[in-house]
């Protein structure tokens, strides 16, 4: 994990306290920020800190964004980003969007999120807004049940996939695990959804398929795992918070720059970009390429009521918690409004 600068700051209350001051924010593994709490985060921004309370041990610690050079969204549902992105260019914070665009409308997994049409529209409106690249398609999870084989999930992507050529660079996926989380197991049958585990040579058939698949349609993305161990032909290992991605798009910013250990050199030939560190974050999963951020989500806030969610424990919880939150009229401190 890394150890950020710290800082002081004054809260809403009038006390002063110490804070952590990261310059890449991760918004956020945990819920859905944008879809959800967007209004509350670019208060918090202008505000100049919030509070985050850690899940495993339930302390309380603040989040200075004096330093806050880039973010990562994550999202099922980011349009309300579209109303605040201009104050990012304000503040001269860059960004861009992981955004997570399933289709198992028909199946009901995912109750929470608009209309699959809709979702693809504001993909596009990001993309002319932000610029090209900035915005990332998701397929994820990759689940199978008795209502969705391997066939089915090739016929949605492909059908995304279609829809979405021009607007973006990369599908990243990755397959359901449902093992590894004994809470979405137990979730998904108590909902009666019959699901199967990937073997790995189901893993393999469909990787090969999806290659040929967007070999076949001119797509031309690239296929990239989140957090898979296997590794499969024409598909790569992803990062989602990516600091080849920041460079790309912020190679202009020192102070961000700096922090990565990057070198940029301008001459007559063009720009070179030297990298001096490995920015991976050792905290993170074993086979997660991500490089180091602070995310300032929290579990149990997220109302898209997805079947396979690990962020939530309890569905209810979830949008009880969203909905103290929207009493507090996004002034609280931390993002359930506690």
């Amino acid at each position: 994990m890394a150890q950020w600068q710290k800082t002081q700051i004054q809260r809403d209350n009038g006390m002063m306290a110490e804070a952590q001051a990261p310059v890449i924010i991760s918004a956020s593994r945990s819920t859905d920020i944008p879809a959800f709490y967007a209004d509350w985060f670019f208060h918090r921004l202008k505000v100049g800190y919030s509070a985050w309370t850690n899940p495993f041990n339930g302390v309380k610690s603040f989040v200075s964004y004096e330093k806050c050079r880039f973010i990562v969204f994550w999202s099922k549902n980011p349009e309300p980003l579209l109303g605040h992105l201009d104050e990012l260019k304000e503040k001269n914070i860059g960004c861009y969007i992981q955004y997570t665009l399933n289709d198992y409308e028909r199946e009901g997994l995912e109750k929470g999120v608009p209309s699959l049409e809709k979702r693809i529209d504001t993909f596009k409106r990001l993309v002319d807004q932000l610029g090209q690249g900035r915005v990332i398609w998701r397929f994820d999870p990759l689940i199978l049940t008795d209502q969705i084989s391997m066939d089915d999930l090739l016929r949605k992507v492909e059908s995304t996939g279609d829809q979405l050529k021009g607007y973006t660079e990369k599908l990243v996926f990755s397959y359901a695990d449902i093992g590894l989380y004994k809470k979405v197991k137990a979730n998904l049958e108590k909902s009666n959804i019959n699901y199967s585990e990937w073997l790995p040579e189901q893993m393999v058939w469909f990787a090969k398929q999806l290659v040929e698949l967007n070999k076949a349609k001119g797509w031309n993305y690239a296929l990239a795992t989140c957090g898979e161990a296997a590794n499969l032909d024409g598909v790569e290992h992803n990062r989602c918070i990516d600091d080849d991605l920041m460079i790309r798009f912020a190679h202009h910013d020192k102070a961000l720059m700096d922090f990565l250990g990057v070198e940029v050199k301008e001459s007559l030939f063009g720009t070179e970009i030297v990298k001096k560190k490995d920015n991976r974050d050792k905290g993170q999963r074993q086979f997660c390429g991500c490089i180091v951020s602070k995310d300032i989500g929290e579990y149990n806030t997220c109302p898209h009521l997805c079947e396979y969610c690990y962020a939530n424990a309890s569905k209810d919880v979830a949008v009880r918690n969203r909905e103290r939150a929207k009493e507090t009229h996004w002034k609280s401190e931390t993002i359930t409004g506690k």
